[in-house]
């Protein structure tokens, strides 16, 4: 693993992180090194954002968002604000665009999760300080390099490495393809059919994969995607927004469960991840969840930890 003498300090100061297409391939690797030296060695780190203050604006509900960031910035010396679309004009028809120029005269950053992506990128247009994407319907990119980070720590490296997506094509996976694919690290996405990732987005990690070496494919079949696999991921399979799909859409990923069985078709030391919540007997059962091969949990401190080093590199005067 990369020791903290190798972590390079990464001049990402005022930038913005929409999706991790936004950063070099180069970046994303740092960010991911960084992440790791700061789960190690906080006390290097606690005072780096003394005085700054971030903005969290939420129309999403979120646990595990809300409350990294929150702790992110209080463990770094500044100080975090919620702002749920309820309680502010946003909710009452103030434009985004508004309230990014509003926000910037009082804040050093803006973390937002949202609904569409178009409403990052209008904030992020609006805003003269950093926006970050704490989840939108097309991308995730912090849970990315938490799973990422999750993925380094567990297996030491990411060359020569597997890691399949089962379930929904959805911004987890996109984020997971394309973050996957700049470290190096072999990807599949196994999706019903009407439910592939976005094939744009497909095809931008696939170019990157022929930098890096990484193979990235969509495979129909979970039984045939997760052969040789490292890693076998799920999320839920009704996100926020699609309640009224549920029904439908259980019958239609009734054959991708990561179950025991999906489990044995892989590498015998696979590793199980989900970036949760997690709804035990639809998407995963619930000897697999909670097995000896799931490090869910290790999973979702590293959003803390990804989220550091994040807020760090764009925020650090």
């Amino acid at each position: 693993m990369t020791t903290a003498q190798n972590v390079k300090e990464l001049t990402l100061k005022g930038k913005d992180l929409l999706t991790l297409l936004d950063y070099s391939i180069e970046d994303v690797k740092n960010l991911i090194y960084l992440a790791a030296d700061m789960k190690k060695n906080p006390e290097k780190y606690q005072d780096s954002l003394k005085g700054q203050i971030l903005g969290m604006i939420f129309e999403k509900n979120s646990t595990r968002t809300r409350v990294s960031f929150e702790a992110a910035m209080l463990q770094l010396g500044g100080h975090g604000i919620f702002l749920s679309s309820h309680d502010t004009q946003l909710g009452r028809g103030e434009t985004i665009e508004d309230t990014g120029k509003v926000l910037s005269g009082y804040l050093d950053g803006i973390m937002i999760r949202t609904h569409g992506h178009s409403r990052i990128e209008a904030i992020a247009e609006a805003a003269t300080v950093p926006v970050i994407n704490g989840l939108t319907d097309l991308y995730h990119p912090c849970q990315a390099l938490a799973d990422l980070l999750t993925v380094y720590e567990v297996k030491g490296s990411f060359k020569g490495k597997k890691i399949v997506y089962v379930g929904d094509g959805n911004n987890v996976a996109h984020s997971l393809m394309i973050g996957a694919a700049m470290v190096g690290m072999d990807v599949a996405v196994s999706t019903p059919e009407g439910y592939e990732p976005n094939e744009e987005i497909v095809k931008k990690a696939q170019k990157i994969g022929e930098e890096t070496g990484a193979t990235v494919e969509v495979i129909g079949n979970p039984d045939e995607a997760v052969v040789g696999a490292d890693v076998i991921y799920t999320d839920v399979w009704t996100s926020m927004g699609q309640e009224e799909e549920q029904e439908k859409r259980l019958q239609s990923f009734a054959n991708y469960q990561v179950n025991e069985s999906l489990m044995s078709k892989a590498k015998p030391d696979c590793t199980f991840m989900h970036c949760l919540p997690a709804h035990r007997g639809e998407e995963v059962s619930a000897e697999v969840m909670d097995g000896s091969a799931s490090v869910v949990f290790q999973e979702a401190e590293n959003r803390l930890h990804a989220q550091k080093a994040v807020l760090y590199c764009l925020m650090k005067k």
